[in-house]
């Protein structure tokens, strides 16, 4: 009568680990993922900076500080058993103004709250980790790393056994006492006793397909990265300092395993769940987003931040102004447009944008509605979470 035992939405490196954590913790259960796409990791997964991050910014109890302080150990060990290039590097984040400073001290005792080797640096010493970085002050924090993860969610696909079927876009999905039922827009039929919703971008919509009311909304933001054409400039990474009230960390530096330097990424509302241009519009969905009252919410409340962002998004020059703020030495002839991505962001009806990862459970069902950064490095730690609440409902 089944198809499998638990039935995965979304192959990115979210469903993937928790593919890997079913089959690790219960030998022998049957998974299926689901990916509308003809590969893995083409959304969120393939489209960020790479960065393994160290858990320094997150709430202390959060399941952010935890599953980025657990994951990132972990990531790094994973990379090295199979093979994936990855570094742990270490970055600064760096306070270019005064009222930057009382920040940045918290987020060293942030750090030491998280269990994350965090060291204070004058000027002087910024100068021995980045030579054309100004700052009035820094924080190094020695955990950080990059990684290939588009090859990380390869990986955890061929461990994990899993079935993968391509191009299956879920379009119906039928939730009964003995389990549940998927359709995909080809047509194919899916049976599995649990399903686990790992959408996402699309995440909100598939919980309501499963009958569910996610009590949230995905509003996509793009995030439009450059990339230096003399990667000499910067020998790491490199971070401003991030503004609390936003979850999102700011234009920063990030040398990549390719040996490219990115820089970026801003945050402007997309016009599409994968808008990842102005050009790129889908009346529903943005019809969708701005149903929401959240949004209008979000709007009313930090106007003054999305006009500056969205300066910096038509304005190369303007860009260039945010990176010479770290970076006084570079020009606007020095950056390259490189490929845009977009944060699946959850938005509460209040306009609240959810600050930690996001789980919740339904009958036969498992629904992750809030994964952005870092979720890549927490990935390992998540799928566990995921997966021993799926086998819970088996």
């Amino acid at each position: 009568m089944f198809d499998c035992d638990v039935l995965v939405i979304g192959g990115g490196i979210v469903g993937l680990s928790t593919a890997y954590a079913l089959t690790r913790a219960a030998p022998g259960t049957r998974v299926t993922v689901l990916e509308k796409e003809h590969a893995l990791a083409r959304h969120q997964t393939g489209r960020n900076s790479g960065v393994i991050h160290s858990g320094i910014y997150y709430r202390p109890g959060s399941l952010k500080a935890r599953f980025a302080v657990e994951g990132a150990a972990e990531m790094v060990k994973f990379c090295a058993e199979w093979g994936i290039p990855h570094e742990v590097t270490g970055k600064l984040i760096v306070a270019t103004t005064r009222e930057e400073l009382p920040r940045l001290h918290a987020l060293v005792q942030r750090g030491r709250e998280n269990g994350i080797p965090v060291r204070e640096l004058g000027p002087a010493q910024i100068s021995e980790y980045e030579p054309r970085v100004r700052g009035l002050a820094a924080i190094h924090v020695g955990t950080t790393g990059i990684c290939d993860y588009g090859a990380v969610t390869e990986r955890l696909a061929s461990a994990s056994e899993a079935r993968i079927l391509y191009g299956a876009e879920v379009t119906v999905i039928d939730r009964r006492s003995w389990g549940v039922a998927v359709r995909t827009a080809d047509g194919r039929v899916v049976r599995a006793k649990v399903l686990v919703n790992c959408a996402g971008l699309h995440c909100d919509r598939i919980a309501r397909l499963a009958g569910d009311d996610p009590g949230m909304r995905i509003v996509p933001f793009r995030g439009e990265y450059y990339e230096l054409a003399d990667p000499s400039l910067v020998r790491g990474l490199v971070y401003p300092v991030p503004d609390p009230a936003f979850p999102f960390l700011g234009v920063h530096l990030t040398r990549g395993i390719d040996g490219g330097v990115h820089i970026g990424p801003n945050a402007v509302p997309a016009l599409a769940k994968e808008g990842y241009g102005w050009s790129v519009v889908r009346p529903r969905e943005l019809g969708a987003t701005l149903a929401w009252p959240g949004s209008w919410a979000i709007a009313r409340a930090h106007w003054r931040y999305g006009a500056g962002e969205l300066h910096r998004s038509v304005s190369k020059r303007a860009f260039t102004e945010a990176v010479r703020r770290l970076l006084p030495v570079v020009e606007e002839s020095d950056l390259r447009r490189a490929a845009p991505g977009v944060r699946a962001q959850a938005v509460l009806r209040d306009g609240t944008l959810v600050d930690d990862f996001l789980i919740r459970e339904a009958a036969r069902t498992v629904h992750v509605l809030n994964a952005p950064s870092p979720a890549a490095t927490a990935s390992l730690p998540i799928g566990r979470e995921v997966a021993t609440r799926a086998l819970a409902r088996l």
